[in-house]
């Protein structure tokens, strides 16, 4: 982490909920160092299609925005008002309740009240108002509205890329209001004046060209896993065979990106690895990868409706390519907002796949009927249950492990035993934490939507508070010391934000257990995990 951050009691200390000295909207914005992702790289943005593509710097004071920028967010507005009718909704029904006030992360963590999704929708809904409703136009201040000024667009930009689109807070919200939904139309706005960051822009530039957020080419993708592969072998003595583009398979297998190159997301899908060849071995399981097709993620829907369709639709169009039944997903989180709620009005319904039904258990996944991706969790959850796994929870015995519901997965696919059910089974050490943190009610990583970068970190760390505060009761209660997920930004942001709040856990994908604690046929006396450390009490005679 860098040097420049704040040490916990410090950033603790900086948390003021006193009502400030002014009105919201007589609180200009202050842009600082630490709480906001560098600008989009010109060529992403370019790349995309998406239009004025140029360097600029937000602390910058001219922002290099068109001549006519107040006319392009007006249209773009207005376009959206009447194409989202759930948009328009949302402007029209909030009554300022504050039920949601203290539901977020951010606003926990920082104290800053624009941060409460309430007001942070009133930022946008103010000049709604101001440009679409009769009050607003007559009654100005006194209805709640204003005037769109450079200013108020800056205000915009610094708090909707301060919302993780986790919508905790539309749990609580007694009118269903998504305020998610709100933040992708405010960065719909802005991708219309370039004003995109690079954590988003970027990846979403890479996975069109190569067909995942990272840029990596195909046949990288494929040396990764050789690589895994390779320590596979020497923690087990068995070597795996994974299947890449085979036409005609079954199934394919898609996950994000992150678990590819980025720790401990690599000891998950060395977890799939061995999965796979285990059924392979025992059932004949027939499962292939797809180099092309290589991102299950989609930052997509952090930047339009448009973008998040086209990068959804590249998994369907390889899986048609190949000719396989239907599709497999990995622990994902966005990818499985998009899927599940997006997927049948936006590319769907998948009908030249089937009805994923799995070829071991013949168990059908109704869930599935229409999008025919099913969620490794479900898939793995089924083989535990009907007793076709060959398990070993005691090489899992040194941990001791609580699970964080994904935001995405949780509140955006109803996704919550099946993980928790995988997890008893290959760990006898399971802790939850707070009944009002979990489940519905998880709260976020505090680094999704695109924020999970480097230059944002007093942000992250201040976002993560809530959720590292209930890590830290089960660790002092139950001395906890192992946090697990089923999304790749939670693997890639947990880590930085148990490092800082709670440094004696660690993070693991719930893949990971399973390969652990997964017995290969003629595998060898295994005396280390997949991290190839020594598991205690097995570590032999050299442990």
């Amino acid at each position: 982490m860098s040097d420049d951050l704040l040490k916990p009691d410090e950033l603790l200390s900086k948390i003021d909920t006193t009502p400030p000295q002014t009105g919201w909207m007589d609180t200009p914005v202050r842009i600082r160092k630490g709480m906001y992702c560098y600008a989009s790289n010109p060529k992403s943005v370019e790349y995309v299609g998406l239009p004025n593509a140029r360097a600029w710097n937000p602390l910058d004071a001219d922002w290099k925005l068109p001549e006519n920028w107040e006319e392009i967010i007006f249209e773009g507005f207005r376009e959206r008002l009447d194409r989202f009718r759930s948009f328009k909704v949302f402007m029209d029904i909030c009554v300022r309740c504050g039920a949601c006030a203290d539901k977020c992360h951010f606003f926990i963590g920082t104290g800053d009240p624009k941060n409460m999704p309430v007001l942070r929708a009133e930022l946008l809904r103010s000049v709604y108002r101001n440009d679409f409703t009769t009050t607003g136009k007559i009654l100005g201040k006194l209805a709640g509205s204003r005037k769109l000024t450079l200013g108020v667009l800056k205000e915009w930009w610094y708090y909707f890329f301060q919302c993780t689109e986790c919508r905790r807070c539309s749990v609580f919200c007694p009118f269903g209001i998504d305020t998610a939904e709100i933040t992708m139309m405010a960065r719909e706005l802005f991708n219309l004046l370039g004003l995109n960051i690079d954590w988003i822009a970027t990846p979403v530039a890479n996975c069109y060209r190569t067909g995942n957020h990272l840029g990596i080419q195909p046949h990288a993708f494929k040396d990764m896993l050789d690589f895994f592969v390779d320590d596979i072998e020497d923690v087990t003595g068995v070597r795996v065979e994974p299947s890449f583009n085979k036409k005609g398979a079954d199934i394919l297998f898609i996950t994000p990106s992150g678990d590819i190159f980025a720790d401990p997301g690599t000891y998950t899908a060395m977890g799939y690895l061995i999965l796979f060849h285990f059924l392979k071995e025992k059932y004949g399981f027939d499962i292939t990868w797809s180099t092309y097709a290589s991102e299950g993620g989609n930052f997509g829907s952090f930047t339009s409706h448009e973008t998040m369709k086209r990068l959804n639709s590249k998994m369907y169009a390889e899986a048609q390519r190949l000719g396989v039944k239907w599709i497999l997903g990995g622990e994902c989180g966005h990818m499985w907002r998009v899927i599940h709620q997006y997927m049948d009005t936006m590319n769907g319904p998948a009908d030249f796949l089937t009805e994923p039904v799995s070829p071991i258990t013949g168990t059908k996944f109704e869930n599935a009927k229409a999008t025919r991706v099913v969620h490794i969790t479900e898939f793995t959850a089924d083989l535990i249950k009907q007793g076709k796994l060959d398990l070993d929870p005691g090489r899992n015995d040194h941990l001791r492990v609580t699970y964080h519901d994904s935001c995405n997965t949780s509140r955006g696919m109803g996704l919550l035993d099946e993980p928790r059910y995988i997890i008893k089974n290959t760990c006898k050490n399971f802790y939850e934490m707070p009944r009002n943190t979990i489940r519905e009610q998880t709260f976020c990583c505090g680094s999704g939507s695109g924020l999970n970068a480097g230059e944002n970190m007093e942000l992250r760390m201040a976002g993560s508070l809530p959720r590292a505060n209930a890590v830290k009761y089960v660790h002092e209660k139950h001395n906890v010391n192992m946090l697990a997920c089923v999304c790749a930004i939670d693997r890639a942001a947990l880590p930085a934000a148990m490092e800082y709040w709670v440094p004696d856990v660690d993070v693991t994908g719930v893949h990971e257990l399973v390969g652990n604690a997964l017995n290969l046929p003629g595998q060898n006396e295994r005396t280390t995990d997949l991290r190839s450390e020594p598991i205690p009490g097995l570590e032999g005679d050299d442990g």
